[in-house]
């Protein structure tokens, strides 16, 4: 049989052609070797092997020091149930995952928008006048260290000298003279909340900004159009067409409120009043380095490991159901 027939044959309807076999050659070994396996044995060697060993010491009674450990199970981990202190402080990151994102990025949303389309109803969509100025000043306090912050707005907090009560006495309200804003329990924690707040709104404000500037001007015309405000507008198209980078931006917030020990530790070393700043991070710091208990505080952080994975999963979760929601309605 001829060539061409050959190729007659095996185009014939009914029939499927062959598939090449791809040919690993030299070029396609190495670019593979290079830019997907030393990246992936990097982050075996450097990531998984180190949390696969820290489950291993949490199931033994390992001193930290001692080259000698006992593995005890899961006994550390039943301890953590009945541990008063962790159980505080597992509360206190609770609230910080509810309050903290949700202030932040309501925040950062209301600033994005102001810098972006919430100028002059005429003419084309623009944000306030100097919106640029505004950008760069509320990116600044995200370039300050976390310790830093911390010591800033415990100075900020400070009962005798600092600058909030300072200010609060001025304008006439002479009952907050004096008044220890991280030394008082009903205070502490949001206090606390603010700081760290107030450090990350501006970077997440760019990030919402560089979202809203992707999405077609002529959509808000056409909401401007159709008589639509700024709450509707911001709440039926912004809000929806930048719902994955808020998305992003919750995931973000929430492991620094689970985690938030550099904050905590640099506004109240001593976890405030009652316990009512201590978090997480901070009992395990005690745990290892002031008690030795080095098998219990690796437990308490493969406890947070887990509930950091579990509140990704969480908010991918829903973000999929209420677009698949959305995309239904449609």
């Amino acid at each position: 049989m001829s060539t061409s027939a050959q190729a007659t044959r095996a185009t014939a309807p009914g029939t499927t052609p062959r598939r090449r076999r791809r040919r690993w050659t030299f070029d396609k070994i190495s670019f593979m070797a290079v830019f997907l396996g030393v990246p992936l044995i990097i982050y075996v060697v450097f990531v998984i092997s180190p949390f696969i060993q820290s489950v291993y010491y949490s199931l033994t009674d390992w001193g930290g020091f001692s080259t000698t450990m006992n593995f005890v199970g899961l006994a550390n981990f039943k301890a953590l149930l009945t541990d008063d202190l962790f159980l505080t402080a597992l509360r206190n990151n609770i609230i910080l995952l509810i309050v903290l994102p949700v202030f932040t990025i309501v925040v950062a949303l209301i600033f994005a928008s102001l810098v972006t389309v919430a100028g002059s109803n005429r003419g084309s969509v623009r944000g306030l006048h100097n919106s640029s100025f505004y950008r760069v000043v509320s990116f600044f306090p995200y370039v300050i260290p976390g310790v830093v912050i911390g010591l800033i707005w415990a100075q900020v907090y400070d009962p005798s000298s600092g600058l909030l009560n300072g200010v609060l006495t001025k304008i006439g309200l002479d009952q907050f003279q004096s008044y220890p804003w991280i030394g008082d329990e009903r205070t502490a924690l949001a206090a606390s909340i603010f700081a760290m707040a107030w450090g990350g709104i501006g970077f997440y404000m760019v990030l919402f900004i560089a979202a809203i500037r992707g999405i077609e001007p002529e959509l808000f015309e056409a909401m401007r159009i159709d008589g639509a405000g700024r709450w509707k507008t911001a709440m039926h198209l912004t809000m929806p067409m930048i719902r994955d980078n808020i998305q992003t931006a919750y995931i973000y917030l929430g492991i620094a409120a689970l985690d938030g020990f550099v904050f905590m530790q640099a506004l109240n070393p001593t976890g405030g009043p009652n316990n009512s700043t201590l978090v997480m991070g901070q009992v395990l710091f005690r745990t290892a380095f002031e008690h030795g208990k080095y098998g219990l505080a690796t437990a308490m952080g493969v406890a947070l490991s887990i509930v950091t994975l579990a509140f990704s999963a969480l908010v991918f979760l829903v973000n999929r159901l209420l677009g698949a929601e959305r995309d239904v309605a449609r």
